[in-house]
């Protein structure tokens, strides 16, 4: 057995047999083709370059037009982006890949020039993000960073069509030939909005005790299990137990109790019954790893497939394995560069180094053209 080999041991995920445990997390890319942030033909190379994964989740993919933060990143709400992420599932499955749609939705963290009309943003409470930049549109191919704008608050009424619009969402990733569906739960976006203390102040019932503030989430995984099948849902979050100051990466939302905090969303959705969980763990340089307790917590609390990413290295998947805390883990930069991933970390062969100039926006060019490796 090679010195990796653990992590092509075969493993279900729902009613998917994946051929290894290295999988390909959502990354924001930006290639979408504009007016109207349709996905296309490059978008389809890029992901099938990639289908040697266990499985992908595709990038941040916006469920209406709110619901959009940053310049040319793809939706799944209209006819047309429907039928261009039908040239991307075709292309992945004729590759023998497996593929899940990230549902989206950024909430407060957007801008007045990405939304209908120029309206606020939406979001649980008209409090502003801080410590954290949107991205907009400045000319034709050309962009900038931003502060996000002030949003103003939903009201229950537009809450419940919110959920409405998650199930839509997750029927027409399903009608693009989309194996399943990843809900957005994490990063300081709309879902994680309505978890945090910090960002939900509301005073009916999405606000308050943590039951209620938990109850956007329970009512959109159950919407859209119903939609699509409750094993063809997982559900990403991004629990933070530190404070300090490389929280910007996570827009600030560090709870005063992150454990109770997972640990409570956590049965929300393992109640429902979803395929998996993703966790994503603080990926700054030198950052800590989650403490033991909560990873005990979280294989004691879900019963389907546990997937972790955020800088992970090879040694530290492996690691999480043999523990039992984590059975798939994701490996974001390193996909970007590295197509053939699954074959470098295989056969213990050199990675391509990221190009960060190319990482958003622009061309085929940082994007389908990293070189598979040549033996």
């Amino acid at each position: 057995m090679m010195k990796n080999d653990v992590l092509f041991t075969p493993t279900k995920l729902g009613t998917h047999v994946l051929k290894n445990r290295i999988v390909m997390p959502p990354l924001t890319r930006s290639r979408s083709t504009q007016p109207n942030n349709i996905p296309n033909e490059l978008m389809a190379k890029y992901y099938t370059q990639r289908a040697s994964a266990g499985f992908m989740i595709t990038e941040g993919t916006q469920i209406e037009p709110r619901g959009q933060g940053y310049a040319w990143t793809p939706g799944i709400y209209s006819d047309e982006q429907v039928e261009g992420w039908k040239k991307v599932t075709k292309s992945v499955h004729d590759a023998g890949g497996i593929i899940f749609a990230q549902l989206w939705h950024v909430g407060r963290v957007s801008h007045t020039s990405l939304q209908p009309g120029g309206a606020a943003p939406v979001a649980p409470s008209a409090i502003l993000a801080d410590n954290v930049k949107v991205f907009i549109e400045t000319a034709p191919g050309e962009g900038a960073l931003a502060d996000p704008s002030m949003p103003r608050e939903l009201s229950t009424a537009e809450i419940k069509e919110l959920v409405t619009l998650y199930a839509q969402a997750a029927k027409n990733a399903m009608q693009a030939g989309f194996d399943g569906v990843e809900l957005h739960c994490a990063n300081g976006y709309l879902v994680n909005q309505f978890i945090s203390e910090h960002s939900n102040k509301r005073s009916d019932e999405y606000g308050g005790s943590l039951e209620n503030r938990l109850r956007f989430l329970k009512e959109i995984t159950q919407a859209v299990a119903d939609e699509v099948g409750k094993e063809n849902v997982g559900v990403r979050f991004a629990p933070l137990f530190s404070s300090t100051d490389d929280v910007r990466v996570y827009l600030g939302l560090v709870e005063d109790n992150p454990h109770e905090t997972y640990i409570e969303a956590i049965k929300t959705i393992e109640n429902i019954g979803i395929g998996y969980l993703s966790l994503a763990e603080a990926d700054w340089d030198n950052a800590p790893d989650l403490p033991d307790a909560f990873y005990q917590d979280v294989r004691n609390t879900f019963t389907g497939t546990i997937m972790y990413a955020g800088k992970y290295s090879v040694e530290k998947a492996k690691h999480i394995l043999n523990l039992g805390y984590g059975d798939i883990f994701g490996f974001g930069r390193p996909f970007i560069a590295n197509p053939d991933l699954p074959a470098r970390i295989k056969h213990d062969w050199t990675f391509n180094e990221v190009d960060p100039a190319t990482m958003y926006g622009g061309t085929e060019v940082g994007y389908a053209d990293y070189a598979e490796y040549i033996a």
